[in-house]
């Protein structure tokens, strides 16, 4: 079920022709309604609710009781809205679903009103406008369709047909594993998660429970999934399997920053970048052996009477090249780099969330081979510091996540050195699992995780130890010695996938807004850097466009609002963009060379020069890469992508 809250000073409708034969039948005169001061749920009950109708009543009545709390609202208006999802339940099961939510609200003594279903209905609504007046939930009801528990059972035997999913060993390990759990200190002290005192670290009691209880299915819908679509960057593709995006040109110029940043900071590291295909044999002797040991779901495709798998990361096609190369101690640590663009998971449905958790992802994925346990440790460090540094760039700093570090006993015994030595670094406690006895091909593990707004936890940076692949797939070195030796090998995304990073910085923004500070983005990955709004468009646009081919020599992404409205109107429209600078431009302005620029976050206008302006711009981006504009420099020409604004 989705559903779309409005707090509104009021809604009112008009039920003016049946949209399907089975429409609830609406008495004369009563055709019309109106409801003031109330929480509009407007709500799409979907296929999945058919598995359970009162399940998914009851979790659509706790949701509105929760967000009705938050607004301190009483008057409910249910307001069926098919328009939310393209996968929608049949019409008499949503009735039967809508009408067991009215009596559970009626119950908690609400006033309740529920639009009729089936309708096509006139409306006007007022929304009130503060930061929790528009909050959108994906609800998913307890039990599962008898098509998805069909599809758990071919996943249970681990089938390799080709409309079939495998099920790799290591994911049944996983979901079997009895672990050990702690939290570690920055001074390397291990305490039992149930006796650590989390007064102090909210975040990471969350992050800690959630990695326990390893449930990753979602109940209400996470902020970024509004702003997304809010502010024109990315939306789910219907047309597509579920997991997989539309970018529209502002998110797909943020994405490819991000890429772009990535890459260049792996490749300053000493990264060697590589292309590797997207799908390989299933029934390749090396690979088949490693499906089974990595805890992933996979495509699958039929080509040619073989099957292939889709990848779900760069290792096959890295370790399958260093197989082939020719390579000397000489060359270790040997930094093998690809950005797959796609990787692929198929991720259980009701784990997948907007770009948290997708089925085809983008993921920078550095390999390390070296020479031996000791140089592998000493790589780890550098990498380490690699990964916090490229989510700081990012616009990520410790304080926004938290580490979970999975380890072998017998490793952390005889390596505690470096174990707290990443927490120390880190400069805060970390969560760690621990494994009487090692059921994958790593010997440690760690991940940088972001807990968001509903409480869910997705991995950004990671970095692990393999201790078996380098045999696996026959990669060799020769050593000082003459012989031939298999190498150790370091699995790194310094970012993790693009995708959690721009989910991470939405997220972050959200929260600045439900505290009712000024979200942003890092000003080097602001669609528009600069904008200019001539005070007149027919009297001042062909100095303003001067202006612009200006600063945009100087790398600077700057546009030009050309419409009619009222200056402040326009104003306000740049601000819901979340531009950074946004410059009013006059006769007194391009006379004296000075705008008051309305700087993001700085309550009063700022004295600025243009000199002043790229002056600022430019020292605050300069280590980062650039590209224009994703769309026309003048706003009259730019289409509307999304439209669930």
């Amino acid at each position: 079920m989705k559903i779309l809250f409005i707090h509104a000073d009021f809604i009112e409708y008009e039920a003016r022709k049946k949209a399907i034969k089975s429409a609830e039948e609406v008495a004369k005169g009563k055709e019309k309604d109106r409801m003031e001061e109330c929480l509009v749920a407007f709500t799409a009950v979907e296929k999945v609710d058919e598995t359970n109708p009162k399940g998914a009543a009851k979790k659509a009545f706790d949701e509105i009781k929760k967000i009705s709390a938050e607004v301190a609202a009483k008057n409910i208006m249910l307001y069926p809205y098919a328009h939310l999802s393209p996968d929608l339940s049949k019409p008499e099961q949503a009735v039967e679903v809508m009408k067991e939510t009215e009596k559970l609200l009626k119950e908690a003594k609400y006033h309740v009103k529920r639009a009729p279903f089936g309708w096509y209905k006139s409306f006007n609504i007022a929304c009130k406008g503060h930061p929790l007046s528009e909050l959108s939930s994906t609800l998913a009801p307890d039990g599962e369709a008898e098509g998805e528990k069909a599809e758990s059972d071919k996943e249970a035997l681990g089938s390799i047909k080709a409309d079939a999913e495998i099920v790799s060993e290591a994911l049944k390990a996983e979901e079997k594993l009895k672990s050990h759990w702690y939290i570690m200190d920055v001074d390397g002290k291990l305490v039992e998660v149930n006796d650590f005192d989390f007064s102090n670290h909210v975040k990471l009691k969350k992050f800690a429970f959630y990695e326990k209880d390893k449930d990753r299915t979602n109940v209400c819908e996470p902020l970024h999934i509004a702003l997304m679509k809010k502010l024109e960057l990315l939306d789910y593709e219907p047309a597509s399997d579920s997991g997989n995006m539309r970018y529209y040109p502002k998110g797909r110029l943020i994405k490819k920053l991000l890429e772009e940043y990535v890459t260049d900071k792996v490749v300053e590291y000493g990264g060697v970048e590589l292309e590797t295909p997207i799908m390989y044999d299933m029934k390749h002797p090396t690979l088949e052996k490693y499906l089974h040991k990595f805890p992933a779901r996979q495509y699958q495709i039929a080509s040619d009477k073989k099957t292939f798998f889709l990848r779900f990361a760069a290792c096959f096609g890295q370790f399958l090249i260093a197989h082939d190369a020719v390579i000397s101690y000489k060359h270790l640590p040997l930094k093998l780099y690809e950005l797959t663009r796609y990787s692929f998971r198929r991720e259980q449905r009701g784990e997948l969330c907007g770009v948290r958790r997708l089925r085809a992802f983008t993921m920078p994925d550095v390999h390390a081979l070296c020479a031996d346990l000791e140089q592998a440790k000493e790589e780890y460090k550098i990498r380490f510091q690699l990964c916090m540094d490229v989510l700081k760039g990012c616009g990520i700093e410790p304080k926004d996540y938290e580490m979970g570090l999975r380890v072998t006993k017998e490793f952390y015994e005889q390596n505690k050195s470096l174990i707290t030595g990443l927490a120390k670094k880190l400069g805060k406690p970390i969560l760690v699992e621990m494994w009487d006895d090692r059921k994958f091909y790593f010997i440690l593990k760690y991940e940088l995780n972001f807990v968001d707004s509903v409480d869910k936890a997705a991995a950004l940076s990671t970095d692990q130890i393999d201790v078996e692949n380098g045999e696996r797939y026959d990669m060799n070195f020769t050593d000082k010695d003459g012989k031939k030796k298999h190498p150790v090998v370091l699995h790194c995304s310094p970012s993790g996938a693009i995708e959690r990073v721009i989910y991470t910085l939405l997220e972050l923004q959200g929260e600045k807004i439900m505290k009712g500070q000024v979200p942003e983005f890092p000003l080097w990955l602001a669609p528009t850097q600069v904008r200019l709004i001539p005070v007149s468009p027919e009297k001042h646009l062909e100095k303003c466009n001067e202006l612009a081919k200006e600063i945009f020599g100087e790398r600077i992404r700057v546009d030009v609002d050309d419409n009619s409205e009222s200056i402040g109107k326009r104003v306000r429209q740049a601000e819901k963009e979340w531009v950074p600078y946004i410059l009013v431009v006059g006769d007194e302005e391009l006379k004296a060379d000075k705008f008051k620029a309305r700087v993001r976050g700085k309550k009063d206008a700022v004295d600025m020069s243009k000199a002043e302006l790229i002056k600022e711009i430019k020292e605050k981006t300069k280590e980062f890469p650039f590209k224009p504009l994703p769309l026309p420099q003048l706003l009259s020409k730019r289409p509307q992508f999304q439209t669930m604004n």
